[in-house]
């Protein structure tokens, strides 16, 4: 039986990965300081003998007592209401919780898996982003915490691959949905269904014409495990490649949810992404991966479990 670390492992992508890998055969320790995450995602896995959970800050020196297979780095905030909020506490997990868990796995011999994000291209001038685009990041603007510290944890889990021979994954996560998202995460899926379910006005930022490419949790998990078991060692795009206005989105979830919520416009925040969207390329070819869940399908079931 192999063993998985996973750092982040009671966030909304940890606790599903969580899920799957111990559904795949492997022992699972889930690591968390549960400050954007919660031990809701995991508490029906705590009876499970292969299961895990060390209550721990990535960021801080880190011990495992035993052997591993496996280190998943996943601890971060990752919605710009939560990062905005502690910058810090996101540029450490970024830098030093990176540094902690390579330096973790090297020790074990195990196979490393940095959880990156589309992200690191920032305000794209290429659309869809392929994995050779290099970005458009303002690194001094208030998104510049989140982007900087994946793409120097990229850097440095690179670094670790040549340097020590680690064998590394990168994987770019685009934007993903799904049940065990926080209603106040502040991201686009969880706003417009919390908001349309109260027949409150749904908030969209500057004219809903930027676009988003959205995922459902299942499928990018797929892919996620595809990439850990595979050879790959450069950064690998996962998301769904289907494009919609941030507008379509929030109509599409009035009709799904039957809400009277009429649109609300705001301004649109600084240095937010005008496109969003994966070129998967590379994943189709080498991993055999592509997205299966239709949007439909995606959004009734995350409603449903908001409603739940």
């Amino acid at each position: 039986m192999k063993t998985v670390l996973i750092t982040g492992g009671a966030g909304f992508i940890g606790s599903h990965l969580c899920e799957f890998l111990l559904g795949k055969g492997y022992k699972v320790i889930a690591m968390d300081n549960v400050i954007t995450g919660s031990l809701k995602n995991i508490e029906h896995l705590r009876g499970n003998e292969n299961f895990t959970y060390m209550h721990h800050d990535v960021s801080k020196h880190t011990v495992v007592n035993e052997n591993l297979d496996y280190v998943l780095h996943f601890a971060s905030p990752a919605s710009p209401v939560d990062y905005q909020k502690i910058p810090i506490q996101t540029l450490k997990v970024g830098s030093l919780g990176t540094h902690n868990t390579l330096g973790l796995a090297l020790a074990k011999k195990a196979k490393y898996m940095l959880a990156s994000t589309s992200e690191v291209y920032g305000d794209p001038l290429v659309n869809p982003q392929p994995e050779s685009y290099w970005g458009n990041v303002n690194p001094v603007g208030i998104r510049g915490c989140y982007d900087e510290a994946k793409r120097f944890a990229e850097a440095l889990t690179m670094a670790y691959h040549r340097i020590h021979k680690l064998d590394t994954k990168i994987v770019r996560i685009f934007n993903t949905y799904g049940p065990k998202m926080r209603k106040d995460d502040g991201r686009a899926v969880p706003n417009f269904i919390t908001q349309a379910l109260k027949n409150a006005p749904i908030t969209v930022y500057g004219d809903g014409r930027q676009t988003r490419s959205f995922c459902y949790v299942s499928d990018l998990v797929e892919g996620i495990y595809s990439l850990m078991i595979s050879n790959i060692n450069d950064p690998v795009n996962i998301g769904n490649p289907e494009e919609h206005t941030i507008l379509e989105f929030a109509e599409l979830i009035k009709e799904l949810t039957k809400s009277k919520s009429k649109i609300a416009f705001k301004q649109l925040p600084l240095d937010d992404p005008h496109v969003r969207c994966p070129d998967i390329t590379k994943a189709r070819k080498e991993l055999k991966w592509e997205p299966k869940v239709e949007l439909k399908t995606g959004i009734k079931k995350t409603i449903d479990s908001f409603k739940a």
